[in-house]
């Protein structure tokens, strides 16, 4: 049965005079509030509603602010409206129709008691809310939006909360040092790193530009962060993100460039960092093992501009000089997300390199693991399970809860099932390893995939392909979905992975492996990739394939044997 009730209210002095100070609602029970100018949102809660709205008045910021919705609930707590104060400000933060004023120094993902409830509660706040057109979008298509996904308003749990205080102690406390140890944060796929990554230049913003110091909200989990001497130290910080992936770039500029106190040219390549004339104090490098060595490059231009950065920052184009190089070079302090598993090139950043980055930032005690899965509902042991599964470790499949997990032996069927869920849940998409020819980028009225009378194209574009048009009917590469979530992924794992029934081993078929840069040799290094070389950027590619489902995961494989192998872990009898 639902017991709250939202009170519409004008924001002024004189209204506020008016409220009695003998109604517990206005000076002693815990309430969430919205206040908005229809342009502008805050979101905030509190024990005492009638001293917080003087405080807020006292605000040159929020005194202009012209309505205020009290959620009231006879059954709330603190611990209650904290929750849904950040899970509010999140979703506002996403819907795009207000300008968020809150900063994100609170939003933090607890537990408390009969919380499942009250989140059940939570919807038809939201709905109550949507109704008053506070909300412009329904609670899925907020969720689905990549404003949503990337969100440095997104709360954290313990892990990062954890390792998120850790990085601002050791962060502010070596703001001085002019050779301080890199930060090293790891994680396996889903454990949020690139939210940290968010939530952390969002807070040092916040911080930076004095949003937040004046907050009534001093009881925020970092609060303390927010003084004066931070202040001054930020208030002329240059910090950047950099993100070598170009789909996952362009998804997080978009993200900042809608995000008070960021901006799109915050987010950066490994390129624009060397090229710069102007030295950073604090890079934050997502995806970091995707940073490249001295390998071929994407083009001709970027050969050229790789060897010319090496000259304009060492003196010499030397080849042990790698993008991680170049960053260090050109920053005071530095945060690299790592997850080396994820390496799928060969021109990815050199397991040893980031071995040493990870040893020098343990030494210096400024390495942090994430350890929670945020991304996939079938958690760490789902993780673990199809890693050694790819790997050829043929493991007893666990208890994954309610996460849909399924092999199919038609892919006309297995699409059909992606088509059936996006209708019901959104975002769910074919994805593959990249075992077919992209014949399509030259002739689109061809089909590149054929497989049991199916006939695909690979994704038609290369940045933003999730939500594009027509994505339903196309399927995504590595190079489209690393570092993105989908509600239920399809994926076709192609011939370029067989099982050898003589040698009881899962290999690499050469023949059938089209991404040219995924095994080309290096010369230049004198390294020539191996068959059982290229062998581990392929199960790392199918690795994070199989890890991109928050709620399922449907599986088709190319060769039979390997099929029927997957199938006795898949679906054991």
């Amino acid at each position: 049965m639902t017991s709250f009730y939202i009170e519409k209210l004008p924001f002024t002095s004189q209204h506020l005079r008016n409220w009695r100070e003998d109604d517990r609602r206005f000076i002693n029970w815990p309430v969430v509030y919205v206040l908005d100018d229809g342009r502008r949102v805050y979101v905030g809660e509190t024990l005492n509603i009638a001293a917080r709205m003087r405080q807020h008045l006292e605000s040159p910021e929020r005194r202009t602010l012209k309505v205020v919705r009290l959620v009231l609930d006879d059954t709330f707590n603190k611990s209650v409206c904290l929750d849904l104060e950040s899970k509010l400000i999140a979703l506002l933060a996403a819907d795009g129709k207000y300008t968020v004023l809150n900063s994100n120094k609170g939003i933090v993902d607890a537990d408390y008691y009969d919380r499942p409830r009250y989140r059940e509660n939570f919807k038809e706040i939201f709905d109550a809310l949507r109704e008053q057109q506070v909300f412009t979008r329904s609670l899925p298509e907020i969720e689905n939006r990549e404003l949503f996904k990337l969100s440095p308003f997104k709360a954290l749990n313990r892990d990062q909360a954890i390792a998120m205080e850790d990085i601002l102690e050791g962060l502010f406390d070596d703001w001085e040092d002019e050779a301080a140890a890199p930060i090293v944060v790891q994680g396996d796929p889903g454990t949020g790193k690139t939210i940290v990554a968010v939530y952390l230049l969002k807070m040092l913003r916040d911080i930076a530009e004095g949003n937040g110091l004046d907050d009534p909200e001093g009881d925020a989990l970092f609060s303390d962060f927010f003084t004066e001497d931070n202040h001054r130290r930020l208030r002329a910080a240059r910090v950047g993100l950099v993100v070598p992936q170009q789909a996952l770039r362009a998804s997080l500029k978009r993200v900042f460039a809608k995000t008070p106190g960021l901006d799109r040219t915050m987010v950066l390549t490994p390129f624009e960092v060397g090229k710069s004339n102007e030295p950073w104090d604090l890079l934050v490098i997502d995806e970091s093992h995707r940073l490249n060595h001295r390998a071929n490059q994407a083009s001709g231009m970027q050969n050229k501009s790789f060897g010319e950065i090496n000259e304009k920052l060492f003196g010499a184009d030397a080849d042990h000089l790698t993008q991680a190089d170049w960053i260090r070079k050109q920053s005071r302090h530095q945060i690299f997300l790592i997850d080396s598993d994820q390496s799928v090139r060969p021109a990815d950043l050199p397991q040893q390199t980031q071995g040493e980055l990870i040893a020098e930032a343990g030494r210096s005690h400024r390495h942090y693991r994430l350890f929670t899965q945020m991304r996939v509902q079938g958690g760490k042991d789902y993780v673990a399970f199809v890693r050694a599964l790819v790997g050829g470790v043929f493991r007893e499949r666990e208890n994954f809860g309610d996460y849909d997990l399924r092999l199919f032996d038609d892919l006309g069927e297995m699409h059909e099932a992606i088509r059936a869920k996006d209708a019901e849940v959104g975002l769910s998409r074919l994805v593959a390893g990249y075992a077919w020819k992209w014949k399509s980028k030259d002739d689109p009225e061809t089909h590149d995939i054929e497989i049991d009378g199916q006939r695909l194209q690979w994704n038609r574009t290369q940045t933003d392909w999730i939500t594009s048009t027509g994505a339903l009917e196309q399927v995504g590469s590595i190079h489209t979905v690393q570092g993105y979530d989908l509600n239920f992924a399809g994926v076709i794992i192609g011939p370029d992975l067989r099982f050898d029934e003589a040698t009881q081993r899962i290999v690499f078929d050469r023949s059938n492996y089209f991404d040219k840069k995924g095994m080309e040799n290096n010369p230049r290094l004198g390294i020539a990739y191996s068959d059982d070389d290229v062998l581990r950027f392929v199960t790392n590619v199918y690795s994070v394939l199989l890890t991109r489902g928050v709620l399922g995961t449907y599986v088709y494989v190319v060769d039979r044997a390997l099929r029927e192998r997957l199938r006795r872990a898949i679906h054991p009898r």
